[in-house]
């Protein structure tokens, strides 16, 4: 694409949160324009209906159906953004009519494992760039996914991974919008809880990334996910059995994030509100007796999902990695 022909988007279930996260960063977005906003529950309404935030920064209206954009040369996006939710993109996908030839990035985990791929490539750009570049089908990894296999990815292509544990904390907006016993503020509010201990949804992607770059690796992964009583960010503690010295470590995970945009390796303990509403992850290395610890922080919503689909679509329109991701942060 050139600077005097912006990618056309067109987004389907642009009602939830990350569809609403997606919005924000796009409506900015130097090389790109939105066709449409596809959402069946808020037709006809403005795009700030449901995303108040947006409110005089984009008179668009969400449509009900995609059809009529996708059959008009003139309107049929470059490139769809599939926020729907589990479950649902698969159905989009086999019905979308022939002649769409654009490409497709799902943020949902229909298509995240080899099982399920159908062609789809995997998007974590850390490990898997130059298959993004070459690629219009798009699976968006999950957001604690993320957030684990950026704090693993160095020992795993070093093919230095034994049994991993890992405890991680993140916002009640990973939960997706539709509300819930768990999500409900009178019960979140100043309250912890663990919940799919040891067999969180994101296992499994996490499990074949790891293969993918250490095919010997035939370790375990035991994972304790833990809703926190705050709205958006991920902090994983991930720690395993290392005979790399500390200083080791920490080279061969600075050596591996050296040329990438977003990941950043630093020398003291990280918190998440240095990475909330940014596509950034922060990650800290640090060896205790025989054990090495990183610490991962995210914002799920960003980098654990709308933020990272962005940094694929612009590796597979040809843009510079990080177009339209310079987004401010809130530290206070």
């Amino acid at each position: 694409m050139n600077e005097r022909t912006p990618i056309r988007i067109g987004i389907i279930g642009a009602a939830g949160y990350t569809a609403g996260e997606l919005l924000r960063i796009v409506v900015q977005h130097p090389a790109a324009r939105i066709v449409f906003a596809q959402s069946a529950s808020h037709a006809g309404e403005p795009v700030s209906s449901a995303h108040a935030d947006l409110l005089g920064e984009t008179d668009l209206h969400f449509c009900d159906e995609a059809l009529p954009f996708l059959s008009n040369s003139e309107t049929c996006p470059d490139v769809l953004f599939l926020c729907s939710g589990h479950g649902k993109s698969k159905d989009f996908v086999h019905n979308l009519p022939e002649s769409y030839q654009g490409a497709i990035i799902d943020l949902s985990n229909d298509f995240r494992l080899e099982a399920d791929a159908e062609g789809f490539v995997y998007g974590l750009p850390e490990a898997f760039r130059s298959r993004i570049q070459g690629a219009k089908h798009i699976a968006n990894p999950g957001c604690f996914a993320t957030c684990i296999e950026l704090a693993l990815l160095p020992m795993a292509r070093a093919d230095r991974l034994p049994e991993i544990h890992v405890t991680g904390i993140t916002g009640s907006t990973g939960a997706g919008q539709a509300p819930s016993a768990t999500t409900h503020f009178s019960w979140r509010d100043n309250n912890l809880s663990i919940y799919k201990a040891f067999t969180h949804q994101h296992l499994g992607e996490i499990g074949e990334v790891l293969h993918l770059l250490a095919p010997s690796w035939k370790g375990a992964i035991n994972f304790v996910p833990v809703r926190g009583n705050f709205t958006r960010g991920i902090l994983a503690s991930v720690y395993f059995d290392c005979g790399l010295t500390e200083e080791a470590a920490v080279a061969l995970y600075k050596d591996y994030y050296a040329a990438e945009p977003f990941v950043h390796v630093i020398e003291t303990n990280p918190d998440m509100k240095m990475v909330v509403n940014t596509n950034k992850c922060v990650l800290h290395v640090r060896k205790y007796g025989d054990k090495l610890h990183v610490i991962s922080v995210i914002d799920n919503l960003v980098k654990g999902a709308s933020g990272q689909a962005v940094q694929n679509m612009n590796l597979v329109f040809g843009l510079p990695e990080d177009t339209g991701l310079h987004l401010k942060g809130t530290r206070f």
